[in-house]
């Protein structure tokens, strides 16, 4: 009898499909638990929102002192931007449980952020790019309509859902965890959209009720740099849609509501040369 060597026909030690193949599905599976514990997270944090007193908000808004510190005195900047908001307030144009103040932050960026507690940070870099009060007005009552729908507390808790499930994955600096928050950015990226296109709408009923119609409502999307357009390179904060999208949905939205054009407020002499020399 000659012995011919040869392999069992069955290994349990060795698999029968490719590792590559096993590896990939481990994958998926992980980061399809991590992207559905996201989303119930994120609608628990959601839900949680809404029973979050103003009281209680106002006292989450020390967190954000030490990035922007309050003023003591306010600028001649920040005073002309909070004329604009207690107009809105005055005319009954908004009504929030509490007082929102307007801060000018020395930053090159073309933003404004709402913060908990009743705080508007404006950029000074977006300053410098507005070219009229009804402009201006537009943009702070964006704001305005973010603390209305209380996105900036939605906004706030969805991060903090994400930084507790970074830490579950081992470390946020890890390659499942940067894939992780690509997932996640591209589904709060969607989110966010639906967030700025009611801010948006918001804004342009804030404009159309102090001045008595919604002139310069869309201008600060027409000549925003066009290097910040996500029609240019393809997201503006991952989260803001499309300017010409903006526009075209702001017009179709002033026609509906029956708004006017008007003439524009012009800006204070010295917003753009004077005022900034002295900050």
């Amino acid at each position: 009898m000659n012995y011919t060597p040869r392999l069992p026909g069955r290994n349990h030690n060795v698999t029968p499909v490719s590792p590559l193949r096993e590896l990939l599905i481990l994958l998926g599976g992980l980061l399809a638990v991590i992207a559905i514990m996201y989303l119930l997270l994120g609608l628990g944090a959601d839900l949680l929102v809404s029973h979050i007193s103003p009281a209680t908000e106002q006292k989450m808004a020390s967190v954000f002192s030490s990035r922007f510190p309050p003023h003591n005195k306010p600028t001649a900047r920040e005073k002309w931007l909070q004329t604009i908001v207690n107009t809105m307030e005055k005319n009954g144009c908004v009504d929030l449980p509490y007082p929102v103040t307007v801060q000018v932050a020395n930053s090159k960026a073309i933003n404004a952020v709402a913060l908990p507690g009743g705080r508007i940070i404006v950029f000074s870099g977006l300053l410098k790019i507005v070219r009229s009060e009804n402009e201006m007005a537009f943009i702070l009552g964006h704001e305005l309509g973010h603390f209305m729908h209380r996105d900036h507390l939605r906004g706030l808790g969805r991060g903090l859902v994400f930084a507790f499930i970074s830490t579950l994955t081992g470390s946020s600096d890890g390659s499942i965890a940067r894939l992780a928050a690509r997932m996640a950015q591209v589904t709060e990226s969607g989110f966010s959209r639906g967030q700025e296109e009611q801010a948006d709408a918001f804004g342009l009923q804030m404009v159309n009720c102090v001045y008595g119609h919604a002139g310069g409502s869309t201008d600060f999307f027409t000549h925003m740099p066009k290097n910040l357009d996500p029609g240019h390179i393809g997201h503006y904060f991952a989260s803001h849609p499309e300017n010409k999208k903006r526009i075209q949905a702001l017009l179709a939205l002033q026609q509906k509501m029956g708004y006017q054009s008007g003439p524009l407020t012009p800006l204070p002499v010295w917003h753009k040369d004077s005022e900034q020399k002295k900050n």
